[in-house]
């Protein structure tokens, strides 16, 4: 298993941009699907993004596709979540997670960071 931190999260208004990293710890990194989550108060953790292991295979949750970009640098072990024209809908604590596949469910990903806040002001 790897180690996941996050960072990068904060205050911002709508229509503003905010950049999320992930660090993990391991050798093994670029073997792991990297996928972001976040949960809004009172409601379920939602799949926001993921990557492949070598970065070339990407997907986005309809919500924030074609305002979040997710990528990842393995020499640096660290997975990036890149966000624009953010919404007052987008605040939540975000969260990476590392996984054996490309999917989107909570379950399939077994390594978990603290998560980061994100607030959108309107």
């Amino acid at each position: 298993q790897v180690q996941l931190v996050e960072s990068g999260g904060g205050l911002v208004q709508a229509g503003g941009s905010l950049s999320l990293s992930c660090a993990a710890s391991g050798r093994t990194f670029s073997t792991y699907a990297i996928a972001w989550f976040r949960q809004a108060p009172g409601k379920e953790r939602d799949f926001v993004a993921n990557i492949s292991g070598r970065g070339g295979i990407t997907y986005y949750a309809d919500s924030v596709k074609g305002r979040f970009t997710i990528s990842r640098d393995n020499a640096k072990n660290t997975v990036y979540l890149k966000m624009n024209s953010l919404k007052p809908d987008d605040t939540a604590v975000y969260y990476c997670a590392a996984g054996p596949s490309l999917v989107r469910s909570t379950r399939s990903y077994g390594s978990w960071g603290q998560g980061t806040q994100v607030t959108v002001s309107s």
